[in-house]
């Protein structure tokens, strides 16, 4: 996911200026004006690492000097350093939280999702691993961003994405029928169209009515299995992909998986996620 720098460093200030509030009062009472510092961002723990390209953009944005020391991406085992940061040393520790913050989540996010991803890859199974809209708010871009990096799907970044007809809009709008005929009708040729369901004969009725992808909402396995095998005998499950979503876990999606979904999305990988244990460590004064 591309960002042109200066929007992500619009992003980013969002961040700093909720921490720093009318200023770091610690900082300026204790800190010489002039001082220089060095830092190293450490993990505490195993995992994948993301969010070095915001912590970088953050930190040179601010006359920070900022050296990755890995990749996004990449793994990394306990006590491994992944960013210097040098300059000065009132700045560094200002912005110290805000990197930490932007780095731990992010790493956690991408963390967890390539855990499950792994699960699914090693289980044999092709089913993508896809987020939710269940971010932290103001974090969508990072969170989603972080989940790409973990080897997992954004699925809609905003509402502008896709056409994602959900329960409540049937319940307003009409049947189901109508609903995705009417938004067809008046889509653009670059909008899919995804419905959620709540049952195997509303899923048949989603495809018969040209849904392109159909969420089959708070299902067991076995009714997605079942699903799966309706679909496919009445001749739909070439022309619809499937995605499972409500109640599935890192626990329980290889349950899902081997059913024959398309796409499990799983809100625990945002909305629940732990962060890394990250830490910042001066290593070098200069007063």
């Amino acid at each position: 996911m591309f960002l042109p720098r200066r929007i992500l460093e619009e992003k980013l200030y969002r961040f700093l200026r909720e921490d720093v509030g009318q200023g770091d009062i610690t900082t300026s009472l204790t800190i010489p004006k002039r001082a220089f510092a060095e830092a190293l961002v450490v993990v505490k723990e195993k995992g994948l690492i993301a969010g070095i390209e915001e912590a970088m953009a953050l930190c040179e944005s601010l006359n920070l000097k900022a050296s990755a020391l890995t990749l996004d991406g990449a793994p990394v085992e306990p006590k491994t350093a992944i960013l210097r940061i040098s300059g000065n040393a009132r700045t560094l520790l200002s912005a110290e939280r805000t990197v930490l913050n932007i780095l731990s989540r992010m790493s956690g996010i991408a963390t967890s999702t390539n855990r499950v991803v792994s699960k699914i890859d090693s289980a044999g199974f092709k089913t993508r691993v896809a987020s939710t809209r269940k971010v932290a708010p103001g974090f969508g871009f990072f969170d989603k961003k972080a989940v790409i990096l973990g080897g997992g799907d954004s699925h809609r970044l905003k509402l502008d994405d896709l056409v994602l007809i959900k329960d409540n809009h049937i319940k307003i709008a009409g049947s189901i029928r109508s609903i995705i005929q009417k938004a067809r009708a008046t889509a653009s040729f670059s909008k899919k169209i995804e419905v959620e369901v709540p049952s195997t004969s509303d899923a048949v009725e989603a495809a018969k009515a040209g849904a392109e992808i159909i969420m089959l909402d708070n299902f067991s396995p076995t009714e997605v299995k079942e699903t799966v095998s309706l679909l496919t005998k009445e001749g739909f499950r070439s022309r619809v992909l499937l995605e499972a979503s409500g109640g599935i876990t890192e626990k329980n999606v290889l349950n899902y998986a081997a059913t024959g979904v398309d796409i499990v999305s799983i809100g625990e990988i945002t909305h629940s996620t732990r962060a890394m244990d990250l830490s910042l460590d001066i290593v070098k004064v200069k007063k």
